[in-house]
This record gives C-alpha cells, sequence and structure tokens, in this order.
C-alpha cells in the first residue's frame, strides 16, 4: 500500500512461501487441468461430439490456453508480479478499474470452480459408495451429492487455512495417484460382461458449443498457478515454464483418452449414460476411483489457494475492504479470504450441479483469458521501452488469443456473454466513481497514444470536408475564473463532438517548470469540477498580445489544429492597434475569428430567449455563423432558445422579394430559425440593432476581412467603431477565414 492510502505498485507486503516452478506453477495447474472433466466428463463429450470434434474442442480449447499462457509469460517476464495472479497482471497493465472489473469476477469463478470440483468428487463417490446411512444421519435435509461435497469442503477450507505449503505437499501424493491412475485407463479395455439395458433413458445430444462450454474448464487450470504468484520465488521464470509446461501436458492427455475411448467403448450408448466410465475399462478400477478422488480434491484445493489470494490482492488495493486481504503468520496466509471463498463455495453447493455450473466458469474464465491477452497485446503494439519481456511474444499471437476468447463466448451463448460484459462494466463504473488512484503506472496513457498517433497520420492524410466539419476552438480566456463566460460559450458550441483548448498566458520572467505543471494541474481541475472538457496549454509571455500571437501560430499537432480563435474583446486605446495586427494574423492564417463581449447584466436563457443573427445579405460570415449558432442551440443550456435570422432592409417594396427568397431557403435546407426583415427608414443601423436585440441572449455580428492593403491602424479604427457601436449589447463579431464552403454546411446562398 502506498502512501496516502493509495494501492501501491509493489509486490506483496509479504513474499509468501518462495515456491519453485514444479512446485509453485506446474503441480497446483496441471492438477486443475487434469480434474473431474477428466474422468466425468470426456466420455459424455465423446458421446455428444464424435471423436473428430472431441478432438477439435480439445484443440480449440487448449490452443486458447496456450495463447494465454504466452501472453502470461511475456508479461510475468516484463514485471514484478505481486499476490493475485490474473487480478496483478490486468490492473497493473490495464489500470486498477479493469483489474477490478475482472478481478471480482474472477474471484467468484474461482470460488464457485471450488464447488465445482468438489461436486465432482462428491458424484464420484456416491457412485461408488452407499451414502444413505451419512444423508440420513445428517441433521439437515441434503441429498448424497450435496452431503459429501459440504464436508469435503470444510475438510478442504482447514487444510488451506492451516498452511499452502502442507496443500502443495498433499497434491504431490495426488499427482503421483493420478498418473497411475491414467497408465490404468490407458492399459484397459472393456468388460466382456458389460451389457447395454435396452431399458436405460439415452439423454438428446448436446450441440457442439454446448459441449464446448462443459468442458472448456477443464483448460482452465492454468489459473490456479497462476493465482500463486505472490507464493513465487521467481514469478518471471517459475510462471512461464510451469504454466505452458502444464497447457502441452494436459492437452497430450485429452488428445489421447478419447482416442483410447473411442478404440474401446463399442457403443456410444455408453458414453452417454455412464460418468464413470474409465473405471469400467481400466485396468485396475480401483486406481481410477483413487485417481478422481485425487484429481476432483486436488483439482479444489489448488483452486481453493487461489481464490483467496485474489481476494487478498483486491483488498490490498483497496477495491475491497482491507478486512478481507488481512494475512496471518509468516507467509501471509489470506484466512479470511478462505472463509469467504468457502461461504461462496457452500452457496453453489447448496444450489447447483456440475453441468449448471461449468457453462457461467466458462464465461468467467474466458472474459479473464482475453483481457490477459488484451494486455499483453495492446503491450506489444505500444512497444514502450519499459516494454521489455526476457519471453518475447508476437502482438499479433496475443490479439488472436484475446479476439478467440470473446467470440468463443459470444459462440457458447451471446446472453451470458452481456450478462458479463454488463457485470464487467457495472464494476468498472462502481470502481472508477470511487477514484482509486493507484501509484503505479499502467499502459492506458500509450494506448491512447496509440490510437491517437493512428488517427493522426490518417487525418494527414486526409483533406476536411463540409460535412464533417466542427469548430476546434482555441480559447484566449487566461485563468477560467476571469473570464468563464468564454470557456462557457466554447464549451457549448464544441458539445462532445469536437476539441477545445483552454490557453493562459503567464508572465515569462516568474517561469519555472514547477509552476507550469502547478498551474496546468489547478487550470484542469478547475474545468473538470464544471464538467468543461478541454485540453490546457499554456505559455510564457511577457507580452499578453505577443504569447497570444505565439499560440496561434504555433499551437496545435499535425492535422489537429484550432481552426476557431475565440477570445473577448478589448477596448484599450493604446493596444487597439496592436490588437487589429492580431485579427489580422489570424485572417492570414486560415482561422475564424469569434470576439465575445461579457455584458453586466446578461440575459437569462430560458424559454423565449433568442440568438439573433444580424445579416447583410453577404456570403462571407453567413454560414459560419449559422453553424455556431446551431451548435450553441444544441447544447443543454440553449436548448430553449430561438435562432432569429435579422436583416435591415430598405423598405416595404424589398420585403416580399427578399422573403420570398429567404423563406423559400430555409425551407429548402431544413433551418429552425425565425426570419425577421426591419425596415431602416433612415435611422442609423446599429440603433435598430440596439432596439431589436436588446433582450437577445447573443448577438451575432459578421465582421469584415482585412484588406490587402489595409494597415492595422485603419482596420484598428474599424473595429474600435463596430466595438463603440454595439455597446451594452452581449455580442460576438465572427470572422470567417478558414477555406471551408460553410454554404454546403448550411445550404444558405
Amino acid at each position: 500500500m502506498g502512501t496516502n492510502g493509495k494501492p501501491s505498485a509493489g509486490a506483496d507486503e509479504q513474499r509468501g512461501y518462495q515456491f519453485g516452478a514444479f512446485k509453485g506453477v506446474f503441480t497446483p495447474s496441471i492438477l486443475t487441468i487434469l480434474g473431474v472433466i477428466m474422468y466425468l466428463r470426456m466420455g459424455w463429450v465423446l458421446g455428444n461430439a464424435g471423436l473428430p470434434l472431441t478432438l477439435l474442442i480439445v484443440t480449440m480449447a487448449s490452443s486458447i490456453t496456450f495463447l494465454t499462457g504466452l501472453s502470461i509469460s511475456a508479461t510475468a517476464t516484463n514485471m514484478q508480479v505481486g499476490g493475485g495472479g490474473a487480478y496483478y497482471i490486468i490492473s497493473r497493465s490495464l489500470g486498477v478499474e479493469i483489474g477490478a472489473a475482472i478481478g471480482l469476477p474472477l474471484f467468484m469463478a474461482q470460488s464457485l470452480s471450488v464447488a465445482f470440483y468438489v461436486i465432482g468428487f462428491a458424484e464420484a463417490v456416491a457412485n461408488a459408495v452407499d451414502l444413505s446411512p451419512l444423508v440420513a444421519a445428517l441433521p439437515f435435509a441434503l441429498n448424497e451429492i450435496q452431503a459429501v461435497a459440504l464436508i469435503t469442503l470444510v475438510v478442504l477450507t482447514i487444510i488451506t487455512c492451516i498452511s499452502a505449503d502442507l496443500a502443495l505437499k498433499a497434491q504431490m501424493l495426488i499427482l503421483a495417484a493420478i498418473v497411475l491412475s491414467l497408465a490404468s485407463f490407458f492399459l484397459g479395455s472393456i468388460a466382456p460382461d458389460l451389457v447395454f439395458s435396452p431399458d436405460a433413458i439415452i439423454p438428446p445430444k448436446v450441440p457442439f458449443w454446448g459441449v464446448f462450454a462443459v468442458f472448456f474448464p477443464a483448460v482452465t487450470g492454468i489459473l490456479s498457478g497462476v493465482s500463486m504468484s505472490g507464493d513465487l520465488k521467481e514469478p518471471a521464470k517459475a510462471l512461464p515454464r510451469g504454466t505452458l509446461a502444464a497447457v502441452l501436458c494436459g492437452y497430450l492427455v485429452y488428445m489421447s483418452i478419447p482416442i483410447v475411448l473411442s478404440r474401446i467403448v463399442p457403443d456410444e450408448r455408453w458414453l452417454l449414460t455412464q460418468p464413470m466410465v474409465m473405471l469400467q475399462i481400466a485396468r485396475w478400477g480401483s486406481l481410477i476411483l483413487l485417481g478422481v478422488w485425487a484429481a476432483t480434491l486436488s483439482s479444489a484445493l489448488g483452486t481453493l489457494l487461489g481464490a483467496p489470494r485474489t481476494m487478498q490482492a483486491l483488498s490490498r488495493d483497496r477495491v475491497l475492504p482491507r478486512i478481507l486481504g488481512r494475512g496471518y503468520g509468516k507467509t501471509n496466509d489470506p484466512r479470511v479470504a478462505t472463509v469467504a471463498t468457502f461461504l461462496v463455495a457452500l452457496a453453489a453447493i447448496l444450489l447447483g450441479d456440475l453441468n449448471m455450473i461449468a457453462p457461467v466458469l466458462t464465461m468467467f474464465f474466458l472474459t479473464t483469458y482475453g483481457l490477459i491477452n488484451l494486455s499483453a497485446g495492446l503491450e506489444g503494439l505500444i512497444d514502450s521501452p519499459s516494454w521489455r519481456p526476457q519471453f518475447r511474444v508476437s502482438p499479433v499471437i496475443s490479439l488472436v488469443g484475446a479476439a478467440a476468447c470473446f467470440a468463443t463466448m459470444f459462440m457458447i451463448n451471446p446472453g451470458a456473454t452481456f450478462i458479463a460484459g454488463a457485470v464487467t462494466a457495472a464494476v468498472y463504473l462502481v470502481v472508477k466513481r470511487r477514484n482509486l488512484n493507484a501509484q503505479w503506472g499502467d499502459m492506458r496513457y500509450g494506448v491512447l497514444m496509440l490510437m491517437a498517433r493512428f488517427a493522426i497520420r490518417h487525418l494527414a492524410r486526409r483533406d476536411p470536408s463540409e460535412r464533417t466539419w466542427r469548430p476546434n476552438i482555441l480559447v484566449l480566456s487566461g485563468s477560467p475564473q476571469t473570464r468563464w463566460y468564454l470557456i462557457e460559450l466554447a464549451h457549448a458550441m464544441v458539445g462532445c463532438a469536437s476539441c477545445m483548448t483552454v490557453a493562459a498566458i503567464v508572465s515569462a520572467r516568474e517561469w519555472t517548470s514547477e509552476k507550469m505543471r502547478s498551474l496546468h494541474k489547478s487550470i484542469s481541475d478547475y474545468l473538470l469540477k464544471r464538467d468543461v472538457a478541454a485540453l490546457v496549454k499554456i505559455i510564457p509571455e511577457d507580452d499578453m498580445l505577443d504569447g497570444a500571437e505565439a499560440l496561434i501560430k504555433a499551437y496545435g499537432f499535425g492535422p489537429i489544429i484550432p481552426n476557431t480563435i475565440l477570445m473577448g474583446e478589448t477596448e484599450q486605446a493604446e493596444s487597439v492597434e496592436r490588437f487589429a495586427g492580431l485579427i489580422r494574423l489570424v485572417h492570414r492564417m486560415g482561422r475564424n475569428l469569434v470576439m465575445v463581449r461579457e455584458v453586466e447584466n446578461p440575459p437569462e436563457l430560458r424559454a423565449g430567449s433568442t440568438i439573433d443573427i444580424w445579416w447583410r445579405g453577404q456570403q462571407s460570415n453567413i454560414g459560419l455563423v449559422l453553424s455556431l449558432a446551431y451548435l450553441l442551440k444544441r447544447s443543454k443550456g440553449w436548448s430553449a432558445t430561438r435562432i432569429k435570422l435579422k436583416r435591415i432592409i430598405g423598405d416595404e417594396k424589398e420585403r416580399q422579394e427578399i422573403e420570398q427568397s429567404l423563406v423559400k431557403y430555409i425551407k429548402e435546407q431544413r433551418l429552425d430559425v425565425d426570419l425577421d426583415l426591419v425596415v431602416r427608414e433612415q435611422r442609423d443601423v446599429f440603433e435598430i440593432i440596439h432596439e431589436s436585440s436588446r433582450s437577445a441572449a447573443l448577438v451575432f455580428i459578421g465582421l469584415r476581412e482585412p484588406g490587402p492593403e489595409e494597415t492595422s491602424a485603419d482596420y484598428g479604427a474599424y473595429y474600435q467603431h463596430l466595438i463603440a457601436a454595439t455597446e451594452g449589447l452581449p455580442v460576438a463579431l465572427v470572422l470567417a477565414s478558414q477555406k471551408v464552403d460553410y454554404q454546403q454546411i448550411i445550404g444558405l446562398r
């Protein structure tokens, strides 16, 4: 745990047992792989799918696990893997929120796996031993399988709480028993006196993907080894060696068993109705019985070791309460988490059966596998200097593994896939709202940079079109507190579909990188609190106008440069000429300009408020002005306003001709504007504007282009007259300079 109560980037607080690759990874992985599915469901899989499809199912499932093993190997050799296994890897790669979104379902999946394996053990015992006296002696009502499963779960939980080392030592004996049972099976043959009863009920065959869903948990055992990452002496060596060896060994065994079964068993009805068909064909049936008991127990024991360590890692990162991750003893045993695992498994035992639990586990594990592969694939694509795994894997291989996982989920059960996605998304959003700011670095910045780099390179090869035009606004506001109205207006125009940058110019004499970072963070936080999505740019310059010119000339990246400059107006006589020079610079660089004045008592935005657009009939600015007005009206704050297109006419004779023309265009171009034609009657133009727009929320007025030979002094005089003539109005002066045919956007000609 880091300082200030934040999740720590380091390894576990205590290093645990210091196991090696064989004892800490291979043994729990292979014993979970060679478990209940192998003994109790391989005959059922073969009976439903037939030999060719069974071999295909085994190959597909093992391939997904092998690709995931490669991704785990790459990631494990690039970082110091702490406790939590798959959760630790995902959270340190994709962030604590995504890690939690997978870690919590993964813990549930592992806990359900304990029930899955314990029920398998109980089923095997019930098929071999008469348990009715045991059930009758129980003080509560349970069937035989539930009774054995409950007792077994209690015993295994006690062993796990005492010592993980004791549990793994027991697994070495279990491994020997499984090897002997497999030898007995491969040397066996079907008993000649076994005759299939014609009265037996033959269940209907299950479709391919249903069979795959039941089989897939057989190859998920690698997570048992990965979950022991915090108890390994050298995770970077142990995880790749132990994981890949277990996957390959399990694949060979699972490919061999259906071949032998198809050769020995003469009738597929045996495979569909006899869960213990391996017992009936083995050379020494007692070894099969011993093997199935040992395998199911070892699988349950291995998962019972892994699930609490996932919960312990979640607790250390503050995703779950700290008490759930409390460790005991020198080896930091997660006993509280073990009890939590016990309770989840107990509930599953009381509510479910083997075939019902298996597909649920498949969805959880496929989601986890998919994100592990995605993490490794994205790391490889980003190819940052920190990505230097000793075990190199092509990012394409990892991404293929991720795609295979997600595609398989949809093929098995699309509904369950969406449910799994919804659960994951819900956990992500809850954790995101808690603002668990981890102190380790993850790849999200690199992923965003990869996407940005791809987008920028392709944008650079394309010319912007009118159909996709949006204002990319550079707001010269300075400190947000001083001219918030500029930021608010720009944010309303931009919405969520374009870019906006808030720029501040600070004194260069007091400039330091530390002050820059502090001010940048201060402005960013201020904008974030007010739900304004904007970039922040700070430039050191003693003169404000010089700083503004520098920003306008240089700010941007590749094709992503501000096409619209939004700033406040100035009335200071001594700077008007220089300000006019700034306007000329914006025009020469092909940027649009919007200059906004804030009035002392701005009108309230309410139903009936208007956005007034004054148009002289020229085409230079009207397209941009209407575009900006429409964007404003789409925003939440301005949605109740009406856009009024106003035009001054000489007399009533002009009204009919102009009105017919404009109404036609407004209808053809689907413009939601009100038309208002005002007769001049010898009055001053700005007098009319004041009278007609005195209650408007915003007044758009076009700004003429600077002449090619016009001096800054002359243009400054024009600008100063315009500012004085519109005094008291919430005016926005607009100059369209970007080489875009705005008439194609709006359609008004």
